[in-house]
């Protein structure tokens, strides 16, 4: 029997959750996926309830997360004759989006070429501006960022990337903190290993954010771990600021 995808079913949904990374398949969604990839055509519902020895709605409801996740499609035969044609499921082509990851590695890998570098905290300085600028939520071109506007545009961003900030009292110019604490370190690992570049990367990446949406303010300096649990980003009147 011949199959076509199933659009109405949900496959451009599938194609946007087959690019997100997921947890790993386990218990039956495993055993389905397995079976599925190892079938030479699509099942359907019965046919995996059937080999499962479970009643269809259970393996329904074990398929459609899998369809969720972009693991599985489903497809539609083509049309015979009236009504309906039968719908089954077939595995995503492709890898298992549900491997294992080792995004620490790449991490430590990166950091460990930066470290190389014949001037590393000059480049980690560079490569966090880069990305401080793009990451940063920018105003608008006719909205004025001030000082307080500016630090709570840096405040939403070191949230949103893991640091848990804190801001300090208001003992900066125009009643603005002078300092920002960071309570967590999203790269806390690797700065035992790599901590003359993540330090610094961090602090390039507080400045380039401040200088993409035009801040009067910037971060000047990061005592990394001034207590065992905080480290704190020194703010100052950027260059050229009134």
């Amino acid at each position: 029997m011949r199959y076509v995808d199933d659009e109405r079913s949900g496959g451009a949904r599938s194609e946007r959750a087959a690019e997100r990374p997921v947890a790993p398949a386990t218990g039956r969604r495993r055993l389905i996926l397995t079976m599925l990839r190892e079938s030479g055509s699509p099942l359907s519902v019965a046919d995996i309830a059937e080999r499962l020895g479970v009643h269809p709605n259970t393996a329904r409801f074990h398929l459609d997360a899998l369809a969720e996740t972009g693991q599985v499609e489903r497809v539609h035969a083509v049309p015979s004759g009236p009504g309906r044609p039968p719908l089954a499921y077939r595995a995503r082509p492709g890898m298992d989006r549900g491997g294992p990851r080792s995004y620490r590695l790449l991490a430590e890998i990166l950091a460990g070429n930066l470290a190389a570098d014949p001037e590393p905290v000059t480049r980690a300085i560079e490569a966090g501006r880069a990305w401080g600028g793009f990451l940063v939520d920018r105003p608008s071109p006719s909205e004025e960022v001030t000082r307080q506007a500016a630090v709570q545009r840096l405040v939403r961003l070191l949230d949103d990337l893991g640091f848990a900030p804190d801001e300090g009292p208001s003992e900066g110019p125009a009643g603005g903190p002078a300092q920002i604490g960071l309570r967590h370190c999203p790269f806390l690992e690797l700065v035992g290993t790599q901590g003359k570049v993540i330090c610094p990367l961090h602090l390039g990446l507080m400045q380039g954010a401040m200088a993409a949406i035009g801040a009067p303010v910037t971060v000047d300096r990061l005592d990394p771990f001034a207590r065992p649990d905080l480290c704190l980003a020194h703010l100052a009147t950027a260059d050229g600021a009134r």
